[in-house]
C-alpha cells in the first residue's frame, strides 16, 4: 500500500523553483499524433483472436416484468451462438465514485430501453439481425414518467436565516422560475467493451473514466474478487460523466465471454447510448433574490426539482454554486427528486453548476436590470469575504479580477441599452455571467521509475481527451529535470496504481499530485546520491547540479529508482473552501424575422490555481464554453409522453453545437497559486468553462432584443413568440 500524503497544511511552491521549464507551457500532447493519424487504439479497435460479437436488446415497455424470451425467430440463422440473459445487464452506475446503481430485481423493467438480453453471433451483422428478431414478452405495470405530476417526490430542504422576511423587507426582489431540459453526454466514442477470460481472471478492454472504481463494480457484477479483474482503457474518446461507472455493455460482454469461452465484443450504437446510458435530469428551478437598493443581496432562495428512478441515490445538485458564489445571509434551498420511470439520471459534465448556474446567473441579470445596476457591478458588490454558509475562508479566489479584466478585454463599457442596437434584420446585444466550480481532492496513487536519463510514469488514470498524458508527463519531467521526450506515461491499466480517475475535474490535481509526490521522492534520492540537501539540488536536461558539482542522471540512476506517491484529502479541505472562478462575456445577434440567435464572439476569463499546461487548459475551457452555448441554444432531450422513452436519440435529432454555431472563442487564464489545494497549487478547470456560460448567451439575447428566456434552450420559436409579445 502506497504511503498516502495528507493535505493538512499549505504546501511550498516547488514548481516555482524547478528549472526544466515545462510546467505551465502550452505543450503538445505526447499521444496527439497517434490520435490524429488514427493509430491510437480505442476500446473496440483491438480485436482478440476467435472474438465474437454481441448486440444488446432493449425493453419495449416502461415498467413491468419480463415473462418470456421467444428465440424461435433466430432458429436457422447463420452464425448465431446464443442469447445471454442476466439481471446484471441493467447495472449502470449513476455515479462511479459514490454508488453503484441501478441494479433491478431479476426480470424487472424500470424504464423504456433498459438492456434485457444479449444476442451473440460470429459476426456483428448476424448479432444485430438476431437482436432485431428476438421477441420478449412482458407483464406491464403502471409507470409515472412526468416529473411535474408524479406522486412520489423526495424532498431535501435547507435554510439559513429567514428568506421570506428578507424578501418582504428588500428594496428590490426577483422571484422567477426557470427550466432546463434533459441532456446527454454524447461523447464521440460510443460505449464499447471487449472481454475475455483466462481461467478465473477476466480482462476487459473498455471505454471508462475511473478504473479503480470500475474494476470493483465489474467484479461485483460477476461475483468475483476484484483481484481477478483487469480493465484496460488507454484511450477514451470522451466521457463527460457517461463512463464514470461500469455499463451494461461491459457486464454483458464479460458474462457472455465466460459462458461461451470466447472473447466477446459489445459496441453500443448511438441510439443504444441514448437509451441505456445515463442522462442529465431536466430541472425546474425557482430563484428568489432579495436586495437593497444598491444591489447588495439580503437573501437567496434556490428551489429545484429534478428526477431519477425510484431508489436511486444520485440527484442533480442544481444549487451547488449558489451556496458560495454570492453573499446574502438569508438563504433557502429546497431540493426535490421526482421518482419517475425514465432512463436513469446521473453525472453529466459539471453536474449541478451546468444547469443550476443557467438559472442563478439569469436571475442575477434580472436583478441588475430591475435595480438599474450594471450586471458586472452587481456581482462585484456581492462577493462574500468567506463562504456564506460555512464561514470558512476561500483558499484562493480571483473572481473579482476575472470580472474586471474580462469586462475590460471584452469592451463591456460599450454595451448599449436593451434592444437599442440593430444591424439590418439583426438585433445585437451583449451579456455576461459569473462562473464557479468547487475544487476537490480525492485519493490517488502513481508510480514513477527513473532509469538512467529516462523515466516512466504508471497509474491507472485515464485520458478522456483532457490531456492527462501531457500533464502527467510534464509533472515528472519538471521534477526530474528531463525533456518531455524522455518521459513515458502509461495510463489506463488497473495493474498500475489506482488513480483518482477522470471526473469532477479532480484528475489533474489528484492524479497529478500522486505523480508529483512519487517524483519528489526520487529527487530526494538523487540529492542523497549527490551528497547535498534536496533544496540545493538542480535538475535540468538530464544533469544534476549542486554547488560546483554536476553529474548526469545516467550515472546517478544507473540502477533504476522506483517510487510510489499517494495523496488524500486533509485539513485544508475543511479549513478552506476551494473553487475555481471565472466570467463569461458574449456578443450575439438575434434575427428579427426568424428568431435565430447567433453568437458573434465569446470571451471567458478564468482563475484555477496553477495552470499545468496552457494549451490543454485553454482547450478544456473552450470545450466547456461550447457546451454552455449548446445548452443555451440547441440541446434538448425529448421524451415520448406515453412511454418516457427518448425520441431525440441520435445526433441528428439531439443538436449539439457544431462548427457553424460556434464563433472564435477567446480564453484568458489568470495566474494564481492555491497553496491549500495540493502540492502543485493547481485546481480543476475541466468543468469550470461550462459553468454559467449558457446564461451569458441568454442574457445577451435579452440585451439584444428584450426577450427573456427562462425555459431553455432559446430556440427560434421561443424568441419569435417573445418578439411578437413585445410588438417587435
Amino acid at each position: 500500500m502506497t504511503d498516502m500524503f495528507r493535505m493538512d497544511k499549505p504546501q511550498p511552491r516547488l514548481f516555482d523553483e524547478t528549472v526544466q521549464g515545462v510546467i505551465g507551457k502550452p505543450l503538445d500532447r505526447p499521444e496527439g499524433l497517434l490520435k490524429v493519424t488514427g493509430r491510437a487504439p480505442y476500446a473496440a479497435e483491438v480485436p482478440e483472436a476467435n472474438m465474437v460479437h454481441g448486440v444488446l436488446v432493449r425493453s419495449t415497455i416502461t415498467r413491468g416484468r419480463l415473462t418470456g424470451i421467444d428465440k424461435s425467430a433466430l432458429e436457422g440463422l447463420s452464425g448465431i451462438l446464443g442469447v445471454i440473459r442476466s439481471p446484471e445487464f441493467v447495472r449502470n452506475s449513476a455515479q462511479g465514485m459514490a454508488n453503484e446503481a441501478p441494479i433491478q430485481p431479476e426480470d424487472h423493467v424500470a424504464y423504456f430501453g433498459q438492456p434485457m438480453a444479449l444476442v451473440v453471433a460470429e459476426t456483428f451483422e448476424a448479432a444485430r439481425d438476431g437482436a432485431h428478431r428476438l421477441r420478449l414478452s412482458y407483464e406491464t405495470e403502471h409507470a409515472e414518467i412526468d416529473p411535474t405530476t408524479t406522486s412520489e417526490i423526495d424532498t431535501k430542504p435547507d435554510s439559513f436565516g429567514d428568506l421570506d422576511s428578507a424578501m418582504a423587507q428588500a428594496d428590490v426582489t426577483i422571484d422567477q422560475k426557470y427550466s432546463t431540459p434533459g441532456q446527454v453526454s454524447a461523447a464521440m466514442e460510443p460505449h464499447a467493451s471487449i472481454a475475455w477470460w483466462e481461467g478465473d481472471n477476466v480482462t476487459l478492454r473498455g471505454s471508462y473514466q475511473m478504473l479503480r472504481f470500475n474494476r470493483n463494480e465489474l467484479a461485483d457484477s460477476l461475483g468475483i474478487d476484484p483481484e481477478n479483474v483487469r480493465i484496460l482503457s488507454p484511450y477514451v474518446g470522451g466521457g463527460f460523466g457517461s463512463k464514470l461507472g461500469i455499463g451494461s455493455e461491459a457486464v454483458a460482454a464479460a458474462i457472455a465471454a465466460r459462458e461461451l469461452g470466447r472473447p466477446v465484443r459489445v459496441v453500443m450504437s448511438r441510439q443504444h447510448v441514448f437509451d441505456m446510458v445515463l442522462r442529465r435530469s431536466e430541472t425546474h428551478q425557482r430563484l428568489r433574490l432579495a436586495a437593497k437598493a444598491d444591489g447588495t443581496l439580503l437573501g437567496i432562495g434556490h428551489e429545484d426539482r429534478v428526477s431519477n428512478l425510484p431508489g436511486e441515490e444520485f440527484s442533480e445538485p442544481t444549487a451547488m454554486a449558489t451556496h458560495f458564489m454570492y453573499g446574502g445571509e438569508n438563504r433557502l434551498y429546497n431540493h426535490e427528486i421526482a421518482r419517475i420511470h425514465r432512463t436513469p439520471s446521473g453525472s453529466v459534465r459539471a453536474p449541478g453548476e451546468a444547469v443550476g448556474m443557467l438559472a442563478l446567473e439569469s436571475a442575477m441579470d434580472e436583478l441588475a436590470e430591475v435595480a438599474g445596476i450594471d450586471p458586472v457591478e452587481l456581482r462585484l458588490r456581492n462577493l462574500p469575504e468567506k463562504h456564506p454558509e460555512k464561514g470558512v475562508p476561500f483558499s484562493s479566489r480571483r473572481f473579482e479580477d476575472c470580472l474586471r479584466e474580462g469586462a475590460k478585454e471584452f469592451g463591456w463599457e460599450n454595451r448599449t441599452p436593451t434592444a437599442s442596437r440593430r444591424e439590418g434584420d439583426w438585433f445585437i446585444g451583449c451579456g455576461m455571467s459569473g462562473a464557479g466550480r468547487a475544487n476537490m481532492l480525492v485519493p490517488s496513487e502513481a508510480r514513477v521509475t527513473l532509469e538512467g536519463d529516462r523515466a516512466i510514469v504508471e497509474t491507472d488514470m485515464t485520458d478522456i481527451g483532457t490531456g492527462s498524458y501531457a500533464i502527467l508527463t510534464q509533472i515528472a519531467a519538471e521534477l526530474l529535470g528531463l525533456p518531455m521526450d524522455r518521459v513515458e506515461t502509461r495510463l489506463g491499466d488497473t495493474r498500475f496504481p489506482g488513480a483518482s480517475g477522470s471526473g469532477g475535474s479532480v484528475g489533474a490535481g489528484s492524479s497529478g499530485s500522486s505523480v508529483f509526490l512519487a517524483a519528489k521522492k526520487i529527487r530526494a534520492r538523487l540529492a542523497e546520491a549527490m551528497g547535498c540537501a534536496e533544496e540545493d539540488l538542480t535538475l535540468q536536461d538530464g544533469i544534476a547540479r549542486s554547488g560546483n558539482i554536476q553529474k548526469p542522471l545516467s550515472e546517478l540512476a544507473a540502477t533504476a529508482m522506483t517510487e510510489e506517491g499517494g495523496i488524500k484529502p486533509g485539513a485544508m479541505g475543511k479549513e478552506f473552501f476551494q473553487a475555481g472562478f471565472g466570467a463569461h462575456f458574449v456578443e450575439i445577434g438575434v434575427n428579427a424575422i426568424t428568431g435565430e440567435a447567433r453568437v458573434r464572439r465569446m470571451l471567458g476569463v478564468f482563475s484555477a490555481g496553477r495552470i499545468l499546461n496552457e494549451k490543454t487548459a485553454t482547450s478544456q475551457c473552450i470545450g466547456g464554453m461550447v457546451w454552455g452555448l449548446g445548452a443555451a441554444l440547441t440541446e434538448e432531450l425529448q421524451h415520448d409522453p406515453r412511454t418516457g422513452g427518448i425520441v431525440s436519440r441520435d445526433l441528428a435529432n439531439y443538436h449539439v453545437a457544431s462548427h457553424a454555431d460556434v464563433p472564435m472563442i477567446d480564453v484568458r487564464l489568470l495566474p494564481e497559486r492555491d497553496d491549500q489545494a495540493n502540492p502543485m497549487q493547481a485546481k480543476g478547470i475541466g468543468e469550470l468553462g461550462i459553468s454559467g456560460a449558457g446564461a451569458a448567451v441568454t442574457n445577451a439575447i435579452y440585451n439584444a432584443c428584450g426577450v427573456r428566456i427562462r425555459d431553455f434552450p432559446a430556440t427560434p420559436d421561443k424568441i419569435i413568440a417573445g418578439l411578437e409579445a413585445l410588438g417587435r
